[in-house]
């Protein structure tokens, strides 16, 4: 399948994933994109302009809960395979409005499924063959685990890890959305066989993220000199994952993952998230210090009240993906926040336009009313 071009239909292509994904097919590969975003408020197009001129993209701005968009866009475009990013991702909005989240990640999925599996019943048997559904989901329908404060270790003194078989159990309105879809798309493939793959990834960081997510948020506040929020005390921990490395991770799967099957992503990197913070700081006194005088950004640093349901820690097992597909991420955690610091560094007026006054780096998510 790997070995000849296709037709990829990119749904969130103008997101920070998916952004990643299309430039990562554009640039190193040969296959061609089809980039389906509705264009909300983390779609911008400008994270594609290095290659939107390529005789190999198309952008078409629909809605995936739109099934007669949806259709057309099959009919016309004629894809080989899916790759299904578009999704309401940040949880602190889901605690706010979770209605979006409803909407976009199960009954968008769903109308994608559907249009998805007419589309397969109708190709000749080669390109049947060869048809596939790659749904990308995270490492938060799983819930949270043990944390190392809590002492709960196996009889090694080894932490457990999320597998693909750690049984769901969503914290938050975006994880048990993101669930939900989940289990859609593995219906769909055992009730009706169309052919699918599911990924579930842990955060991912780097260049073009939207600036509400943690790192963009405390490099553009510490630029300016604002505040940088810290939930609780900031020990949540996370498994953080360069977004260009996870981009190459869909792409092996999406080509050359065994149907039916699930591949966990992560970066190996289990940090807090006050170290996260801090390493932040760090890098941006080296970098871009702030004046004589003026202090560390570390100094910058404020503890806030944590929000509702707040997961203590993820961490995936990357096994399966590395063993069977040969992956592993190229950037260790310093050197991609590196590169991410020097690119927010090198492009604010991107920062300045992406922030179209639909979110000024307010905080969300902050109670249930």
């Amino acid at each position: 399948m790997q070995d000849s071009a296709l037709k990829i239909l990119v749904t969130g292509g103008a997101g920070f994933i998916g952004s990643a994904v299309v430039r990562h097919l554009i640039n190193d590969t040969i296959h061609s994109v089809v980039n389906l975003d509705k264009l909300t408020y983390a779609g911008n197009l400008e994270s594609l302009v290095t290659v939107s001129d390529s005789s190999r993209y198309a952008f078409e701005q629909v809605d995936i809960c739109d099934a007669a968009a949806v259709k057309r866009v099959f009919a016309e475009h004629q894809p080989d395979l899916i790759m299904h990013l578009a999704a309401e991702s940040h949880v602190d909005r889901s605690i706010d409005g979770p209605g979006e989240f409803i909407q976009t990640n199960v009954v968008g999925t769903y109308v994608l499924l559907e249009a998805a599996r007419a589309y397969w019943q109708q190709l000749d048997e080669s390109r049947k063959g060869r048809f596939r559904f790659h749904h990308i989901s995270t490492d938060e329908v799983y819930g949270d685990l043990p944390h190392p404060n809590d002492s709960v270790a196996d009889g090694d003194g080894e932490l457990p890890l999320f597998t693909e078989t750690t049984a769901y159990a969503p914290s938050s309105p975006y994880s048990a959305s993101k669930a939900g879809s989940d289990h859609l798309v593995r219906a769909w493939h055992r009730t009706y066989g169309l052919p699918v793959v599911v990924t579930n990834c842990s955060n991912n960081y780097g260049p073009y993220h939207f600036p509400e997510k943690l790192i963009p948020l405390v490099i553009l506040n510490a630029l300016e000199g604002k505040p940088l929020p810290i939930y609780g005390a900031g020990d949540q921990i996370r498994d953080w994952l360069y977004v260009e490395d996870h981009a190459r991770a869909l792409v092996l799967v999406a080509t050359q993952g065994v149907n039916g099957e699930t591949y966990n992503i992560g970066g190996h990197n289990e940090k807090q998230n006050i170290e996260v913070v801090q390493t932040i700081c760090s890098i941006l006194d080296e970098l871009a210090p702030r004046g004589a005088g003026a202090g560390s950004y570390s100094d910058l640093i404020t503890h806030v009240s944590d929000r509702p349901g707040h997961d203590r820690r993820y961490a995936i097992d990357a096994d399966k993906i590395g063993r069977e597909l040969g992956w592993t991420p190229q950037e260790t955690f310093e050197t991609g926040l590196r590169k991410t610091v020097q690119w927010y560094l090198d492009n604010q007026p991107w920062c300045q336009r992406v922030q179209d006054g639909s979110y000024q780096r307010e905080r969300l998510g902050a109670g249930l009313e």
